[in-house]
């Protein structure tokens, strides 16, 4: 996978069955304890949210998400580790929200591990609070580690920034 460049364009879809493999392998790269090609296929299977990122003509990034009575919860948002820093995550996490406004969710939830600093401020400055804790929610190599529940509204999304994406 190449580096890429300070500002790289990224083309945004939905994810299809085809992709999985690739989405695997990007999950693979960016976390110590990835979810499996099954989960993958499920969030696919039940209709969830599902996006991917091309960038060079390779899935760079993508997005889970589940809209239901008001409300999106973002199961994950990755961006390959050769990728970072590079304003895709800020990128696929707008897109999200946009797609979970326009099926009427008032509010946006997720969990981020505590040590996760990039992600907490990447959330942060996109509005997300912390509501809550989820004690030992994630695998880690010594035990468990704890979550960070955040949440943001999304009411007044549409007219503060028309064009999320």
């Amino acid at each position: 996978m190449s580096q890429p460049g300070s500002s790289p364009i990224m083309r945004l879809r939905p994810m299809c069955e085809e992709d999985v493999s690739a989405v695997l392998a990007v999950e693979c790269a960016a976390y110590e304890f990835p979810w499996t090609e099954g989960i993958f296929n499920d969030c696919l299977r039940v209709g969830y949210c599902c996006w991917v990122g091309e960038a060079d003509g390779a899935i760079v990034a993508y997005g889970i998400m589940s809209v239901a009575v008001g409300e999106c919860h973002i199961f994950n948002l990755c961006v390959h580790p050769a990728w970072q820093g590079c304003g895709l995550g800020r990128r696929m996490l707008r897109h999200l929200l946009s797609v979970a406004l326009k099926r009427k969710a008032d509010t946006a939830f997720l969990e981020v591990r505590v040590s996760n600093a990039s992600a907490r401020s990447l959330y942060a400055s996109e509005g997300f609070c912390e509501i809550g804790t989820r004690r030992s929610y994630y695998p880690a190599h010594k035990g468990r580690e704890d979550a960070t529940v955040l949440a943001r509204e999304l009411r007044g999304l549409e007219t503060a920034s028309a064009g999320l994406i």
